[in-house]
């Protein structure tokens, strides 16, 4: 029930770029089911392939965007791909417009942007809120287009660290508003359950003092580090010749086949062998069930990434009772202190093995059996009643905007 006098509930439309469990559509779902527990009244829109439905239940209402495979049944390259969903953004939304009206619109990647950036264009929407979580660098010009556009046409932007912010502002101009990301403390527990043995006997997960078990999230592209994490591995095997590295995940849109052939090779080269109960196993996307029981499997999660937005699964590991490996660099540094993390120069190989050896001591799992203080700081909740504040914010700018415009 609203309090009396409380501002009245919003009607808002989040816009993701997948169904996949990707860090950018978790942070959309977890903001949706906070600012629905908060009483306003929200709908997810995320394209989806036929066939294809969101990775996770949600409470509130979720309108999948239909995308159309390529001929052959084969997704074309990336450039066609975003096109494709843009488009499929405008096709689903244009006509929904004539019949319902949102309070907010708020993109959280380029994709969504650039469709609202059009219907705005086409006087269907009076503006939208942009939630940058980092940029990426293309070589591809439509690709750079899009992604600026995606931020430049917007009427407020957001991210996720202060680092992002400092970006927006230096190379663009721009000031954007910290909204944090949060952790479900109630899901991420170091307690286990049932589904801990049921993974761990699936996949021959090992784990403990002989032969441990090393966690990365976000599968294998450049910019979670995955050749250096590979190599880091390598180095520890020489103490712990037992040691298993998990890579979970990795259902991204953006083609990393490179990249990904040159981890083949590398693990080739030192002979390491992939699959279930291997010293190697890349799990693919997984069930989102499974994370919490994973994170708690793990006796380190290994995160030193080149580029981050904010780093969510970090908080998710800790608040799982998982030490955690992290590039000693924003946004990391932005909210971890020694006593949370171990730190690595994500440059370095040697650097990132000897985080990871630091990471296995009995004292850091030890620390973690209760929730750490830096879990505490970030809760949903707060990061929707920020969001709702700077979303009244926006609008009350858009109704000043369009009263001086007819008093002209």
């Amino acid at each position: 029930m609203r309090e009396i006098g409380s501002p009245p509930p919003l009607k808002i439309a989040l816009l993701t770029h997948s169904v996949l469990p990707r860090g950018g559509v978790v942070h959309t779902l977890e903001l949706a089911q906070a600012l629905h527990r908060a009483g306003h009244a929200v709908t997810v829109f995320a394209p989806a392939l036929p066939g294809q439905t969101m990775f996770r239940p949600l409470p509130c209402r979720l309108q999948l965007v239909p995308v159309e495979t390529a001929p052959g049944g084969m997704v074309g390259g990336t450039v066609d791909m975003v096109a494709s969903r843009i488009e499929a953004f405008k096709a689903h939304l244009a006509p929904l417009l004539q019949a319902e009206q949102f309070d907010i619109f708020h993109a959280q990647d380029p994709l969504g942007a650039n469709a609202l950036a059009d219907l705005q264009a086409q006087d269907l929407v009076d503006g939208f809120v942009r939630t940058v979580h980092h940029l990426d660098q293309f070589d591809d010009a439509r690709l750079a287009a899009w992604q600026q556009r995606g931020f430049l046409a917007a009427q407020q932007v957001l991210c996720v660290s202060q680092l992002w912010c400092d970006v927006l502002r230096r190379e663009h101009g721009m000031d954007a508003a910290l909204v944090h990301n949060g952790v479900d403390c109630s899901r991420y527990t170091p307690h286990p359950n049932a589904t801990d043995a049921a993974l761990t006997a699936r996949w021959g997960l090992r784990g403990g003092t002989a032969a441990p078990l090393l966690l990365a999230v976000g599968g294998v592209e450049e910019r979670k580090n995955t050749l250096r994490i590979l190599q880091a591995f390598v180095l520890l095997r020489a103490q712990h010749p037992q040691a298993q590295l998990v890579l979970a995940g990795g259902s991204s849109l953006l083609d990393h086949s490179g990249y990904a052939r040159e981890f083949q090779a590398l693990a080739a080269h030192h002979g390491l062998q992939a699959g279930p109960g291997r010293d190697l196993l890349l799990t693919g996307a997984l069930a989102d069930a499974d994370m919490p029981a994973l994170f708690r499997r793990a006796d380190a999660l290994v995160m030193p990434s080149l580029r981050e937005g904010f780093g969510l699964v970090v908080l998710e590991a800790l608040a799982s009772g998982t030490p955690v490996v992290v590039s000693r660099q924003a946004p990391f540094t932005e909210y971890l202190a020694d006593a949370d993390c171990c730190w690595a120069d994500p440059m370095s190989a040697t650097s990132i093995a000897q985080a990871m050896q630091a990471a296995l001591a009995p004292h850091w799992k030890q620390s973690l059996a209760r929730t750490p203080a830096v879990c505490l700081r970030f809760g949903w909740a707060a990061s929707a009643a920020r969001h709702a504040d700077l979303y009244r914010a926006h609008l009350a700018l858009a109704r000043h905007a369009t009263a001086a415009a007819f008093s002209v």
